[in-house]
């Protein structure tokens, strides 16, 4: 093979692999903003919230240090784990493609266990 076609074949890999990357991001970023989205419907059906306020993210409570707000959130943030789980599973039959076999589990040979 010459050093063009070898030159060639190599771009393209490159290309296709750019779009992969690109595609994938696209997919997270788009899952991202669908849970944010469906949270924020969550916790403004049940609450009060004013939601242009929520979008803004972590609230600083000014008479405390950034080190104090800092330890506060983290603190938010590892309460919020449980809840979480249990709102990500709700979302997850709407958000994760159905999952497929590719035969990884079974020795690669793509058939069913009984």
């Amino acid at each position: 093979m010459d050093e063009s076609r070898e030159e060639a074949r190599g771009d393209t890999l490159v290309d296709q692999l750019c779009y992969l990357s690109a595609t994938l991001r696209d997919r997270v970023r788009n899952t991202l903003h669908t849970g944010v989205k469906r949270a924020m419907a969550v916790v403004c059906s049940g609450f009060s919230y004013d939601m242009e306020v929520v979008s803004h993210g972590f609230v600083t409570n000014i008479s405390k240090t950034n080190a104090e707000n800092e330890e506060r959130l983290h603190a938010l943030i590892d309460d919020a784990e449980g809840p979480r789980e249990r709102l990500a599973k709700l979302f997850e039959p709407e958000v994760l493609p159905p999952e497929t076999s590719s035969g990884a589990d079974d020795g690669g040979e793509g058939r069913d266990v009984d």
